[in-house]
């Protein structure tokens, strides 16, 4: 008997997703096949181990599915004949922990991306675990350009020599240059762990330079600019390769869900296509359009621009913070997330502004007239003459169905 109670709070969330303009840059809408993926009868098989090393019986299909992902995982980003992919890992965090438990000896340092500068949690930030088993040493970005400066990157490097460097953001708006990280690692007899979750799906569509001959492992999440479900791929070199099984199973995980990973096949499938190179240029136009729509109108964007599918907006330049800003926007449909700016004063839980993409509204087939109509709509909020701002924001969104 279904739950009615759950069947309400299915139908209530689609109905807010259909009508809400969604900026968040970490999020998207998978295809109608990925979600039948993530509910199909995989769900219901347990398959703890990997291929042909199951402990359990009744796996052949399994084996099947998560070598047939893998080999899909290694062909879309063109990863050459020394690369393996374990596709097992749960999230994004849980698989940059499979990566430091693999590699790096507890209390070894990471050195990773501030996270009040773009970085992410899992990079070695001190309220994680990965900043509690391991020391963190964290750069930033240049306080002027407020874009990654690789010459002072590199000179703290030559001071830490940490055991791994991370490279990757989830809240920088510019191409990372992976040659340069790759030198840093070299000069510092470091590993270089490229964190690609933001942007797999510019790299998969040839739309930002890859990490592939550079890194030594990668990892990256499905959820964002990939189009995926909500889990995680960790590639390495060969070398790498069965520290990093152990890690994951037995080290972290128990079974994979394979549901999960059918799901991934899926979107691996859909990114191989030429339509989705189209959405991934779209992504970046889309995201440009908005950048420049908000600085016409005076909104301060971090780094004074965007190369990628995210933009960082100063609200305090017009004195709104940035947990206000978020407010103000849900009520009108809009919804994004409060975001610490580059040396930022304030706290994160209140911090100077707000953090905006593109891959789920380019996923509903809006482009740049919908991105001005939408920079122009959060100029209105923001600067409190909203009268008619949900009925514009409702009147877009009807435009554009997640799902015909």
């Amino acid at each position: 008997m279904a739950s009615k109670k759950i069947l309400q709070l299915i139908q209530v969330e689609e109905k807010r997703q259909e009508e809400t303009i969604d900026l968040i840059a970490s999020e998207n809408y998978v295809s109608k096949a990925v979600r039948e993926a993530l509910g199909s009868v995989f769900v219901n098989k347990y398959a703890e181990g990997y291929p042909n090393a199951r402990y359990y019986r009744g796996n052949q299909f399994a084996d099947e599915l998560e070598n047939a992902v893998k080999k899909q995982a290694l062909e879309l980003f063109e990863a050459g004949p020394d690369w393996q992919v374990n596709v097992q890992a749960y999230s994004g965090t849980p698989a940059n922990l499979a990566v430091y438990h693999a590699l790096i000896p507890i209390g070894g340092t990471i050195m990773g991306m501030k996270l009040s500068m773009g970085g992410h949690l899992s990079h070695g930030h001190s309220v994680s675990v990965s900043g509690k088993l391991w020391e963190q040493v964290s750069y930033g970005v240049d306080k002027e350009t407020q874009r990654l400066d690789y010459k002072k990157i590199h000179s703290l490097a030559e001071s830490a020599s940490p055991d791994i460097i991370v490279a990757g953001a989830s809240a920088y708006s510019r191409q990372i240059d992976f040659s340069a990280f790759r030198e840093i690692a070299d000069k510092t007899s470091s590993l270089l762990l490229v964190d690609m979750s933001h942007i797999a799906g510019l790299v998969a569509a040839g739309l930002h330079p890859s990490p592939f001959p550079h890194a030594d492992i990668i990892m990256t999440t499905t959820h964002k600019t990939l189009r995926g479900p909500r889990a995680a791929l960790i590639f390495s070199r060969e070398t790498f390769a069965k520290k990093i099984d152990k890690a994951v199973f037995p080290g972290l995980q128990g079974g994979p869900h394979l549901n999960q990973i059918a799901a991934v096949g899926q979107a691996l499938e859909e990114a191989k296509q030429d339509d989705f190179t189209e959405y991934a240029e779209q992504v970046l136009k889309n995201a440009d359009t908005l950048a420049s729509a908000l600085a016409e109108d005076d909104w301060r964007i971090v780094s004074g621009g965007t190369d990628n599918h995210l933009l960082l907006v100063d609200t305090l330049s017009k004195n709104v913070s940035g947990k206000r800003a978020a407010q103000l926007l849900e009520k009108v449909g809009i919804v994004t997330n409060k975001n610490s700016l580059p040396y930022d004063k304030r706290p994160p839980t209140d911090p100077s502004g707000i953090r905006l993409g593109t891959p789920a509204v380019t996923t509903r087939g809006m482009k740049e007239a919908e991105m001005i109509e939408t920079a122009e709509i959060i100029t209105a909020v923001l600067g409190g003459s909203d009268t008619n701002a949900k009925e514009h924001v409702e009147k877009i969104c009807e435009k554009f169905p997640v799902y015909n």
